[in-house]
């Protein structure tokens, strides 16, 4: 079983910045894919950015050029940098994690929030 600890949302303006993180318990090596996903208010869960274990991103298109992911390996932590936050962002923010067995493993959720 995994366990993560997510960090990092909270309220912000728009034009703000947050950065999520998250800690996911495990051996390191078996989380081939770690990422963030997103659910707005009455919507369906989308991929916001992944990276492999090896630094290769995946990035959605409508937070590209805004949003960047990155992660520490040695300490199991997934990053998600977001720069120009809109309104739109607004959603709750799962941490996510593959293993190399492609099991799929989901974080509780970090609201943010951006708002005038």
């Amino acid at each position: 079983q995994v366990q993560f600890v997510e960090s990092g949302g909270s309220a912000v303006q728009p034009g703000g910045s947050l950065k999520l993180s998250c800690l996911a318990s495990g051996r390191v090596f078996d989380f081939y894919l770690m990422g963030w996903y997103r659910q707005a208010p009455g919507g369906q869960r989308e991929l916001v950015a992944t990276i492999t274990f090896g630094g290769i991103t995946n990035i959605a298109d409508g937070v590209k050029g805004r949003f960047s992911i990155s992660r520490d390996n040695p300490k199991n932590t997934v990053y998600l940098q977001m720069n120009s936050l809109k309104p739109e962002d607004t959603a709750v923010y799962y941490c996510y994690v593959k293993d190399l067995e492609a099991r799929d493993y989901w974080g509780q959720g970090t609201q943010v929030t951006v708002s005038s």
